[in-house]
């Protein structure tokens, strides 16, 4: 009797994105994704040679990421490095049990970025880490996979396009949307006439979110390296409920709602409507719901003017889950013969004026778009899958750091318009604000005694 090898969860999910991979080509227009040959894509699901990369920050979302890459036929993941001592076991151990072996475990992920073996630094840690340490391995010669936003403010994402001008390395942003078939086949339909001229778009996000309540300042952990999760940003005392989601909201480390998910819906109205920079950008919004530590609005609009005459609007509700279009996030392009809706998974639907639907292309594979740790697992590997291909090709990214600064930008300026009196002048040929002081203030941060981003 010959010898059987028993399907483990973790061979049925590599399995499994593997088919996806491989379906996934044959869902948009030409039969492959933008980027991707056929040639290109049986070397990937058969290449020998693989893509080693070292994660930063493994709790949530970055333990999603590391689980997705070692997943890879094509990828190995060689370090993990992360300041919560429970994170980087939780992560070695999963990493370990998924690809056969285990990572070394950098806790500085400096450490890791000397590592000759490493070819690709992963970044999910907080938002305030983002451009620094995409930065730091641009300098070390690594290529990046960085999760969005790309900067915690406007300055770091001009920082981070001339770093990959200089080092020439391959930096994609983690919107992965880009990358998902269906849903860049709808934005194909906006670009190229299916409901006429496209000149507005509405985009969304609503959830159900808890108090933070008011934090305690507290010993920091023994589990913690505290100092180093600060890194950049200046000093701060340690609080009872800031780790490790809650400093989304808050200003010194954070970016609000409008860059944790309005990102990914302002990046997809960007793509449809063919557009950089805008002209004028207003926002309204507060922290409305609790009364606690949250700083950054619950409930805001940005609303966004270009010079092609297109509009664009962001509406972010983190304290109440009432669906829009019967989606918890979306967005919905308004034309002159009609309107497309791109749902919250692989799928959107195309309505002629009298608001009858006249297309639908359904979602093909699962997704949780409140899953905050890991919404779309095969559908990202599209993504990871366009990574490795430019590093080893040379293929065109999905989202390189140009496009994800100007997307970042976008959900930036939102905010910064907000913060300093609701509406900002632009100059649309660069993304600055004109004539502001006060916002203007809010360009870039103050940083940590020598740790101050450079290229």
């Amino acid at each position: 009797m010959k010898n059987s090898q028993a399907i483990t969860p973790d061979l049925s999910r590599r399995t499994f994105i593997g088919k996806a991979l491989a379906s996934t080509a044959l869902l948009t227009a030409g039969g492959i994704l933008p980027g991707f040959s056929p040639q290109s894509y049986a070397r990937i699901l058969g290449a020998n040679e693989k893509v080693r990369v070292g994660m930063m920050g493994v709790n949530s979302r970055g333990l999603a990421l590391a689980t997705n890459f070692a997943l890879q036929p094509n990828s190995e993941v060689i370090s993990v490095s992360d300041v919560d001592t429970r994170a980087a076991s939780r992560c070695l151990a999963t990493v370990a049990k998924t690809q056969g072996s285990t990572p070394k475990n950098q806790p500085d992920f400096r450490r890791a970025l000397d590592d000759r073996d490493v070819d690709a630094l992963v970044i999910a840690a907080p938002d305030h880490w983002h451009a620094p340490a995409a930065i730091l391995a641009s300098k070390a010669g690594k290529h990046v996979y960085l999760e969005k936003p790309c900067s915690h403010n406007p300055h770091e994402g001009e920082l981070l396009v001339a770093a990959a001008k200089k080092y020439k390395n391959v930096i994609q942003m983690g919107n992965q949307r880009r990358s998902w078939p269906n849903v860049a086949k709808g934005i194909r339909e906006v670009q190229t006439g299916a409901i006429g001229r496209p000149y507005f778009a509405k985009g969304w996000y609503t959830n159900n979110r808890a108090s933070i309540g008011i934090g305690n300042e507290v010993a920091v952990p023994d589990w913690l390296n505290y100092d180093l999760w600060q890194g950049p940003a200046p000093r701060r005392p340690y609080k009872d409920n800031l780790i490790h989601y809650n400093w989304h909201w808050l200003w010194h480390w954070g970016t609000g709602e409008a860059l944790n998910n309005g990102t990914h819906m302002l990046d997809l109205m960007r793509w449809g409507l063919g557009v950089d920079y805008p002209t004028k950008v207003t926002s309204s919004g507060g922290r409305y719901r609790y009364k606690d530590d949250w700083e950054a609005p619950d409930t805001q609009v940005i609303n966004l003017e270009f010079a092609n005459n297109t509009a664009m609007s962001w509406e972010g509700r983190s304290c109440n889950g009432r669906t829009v279009e019967g989606n918890s996030v979306g967005v919905m392009f308004y034309g002159d013969t009609g309107s497309l809706l791109i749902e919250s998974g692989n799928a959107y639907k195309i309505f002629d004026l009298d608001n009858k639907l006249v297309k639908e292309v359904k979602n093909d594979l699962p997704i949780d778009p409140r899953n905050r740790m890991d919404p779309s697992q095969a559908l990202d590997a599209i993504h990871i899958q366009n990574f490795f291909d430019s590093i080893k090709t040379g293929a065109p990214l999905a989202s390189d750091i140009v496009g994800g600064h100007q997307s970042t930008l976008l959900c930036q300026l939102g905010n910064i318009a907000l913060r300093s009196g609701g509406m900002l002048n632009i100059d649309p040929t660069n993304g600055h604000i004109k004539n502001n002081r006060d916002a203007q203030k809010l360009w870039q941060r103050d940083y940590a005694t020598g740790w101050q981003p450079t290229v």
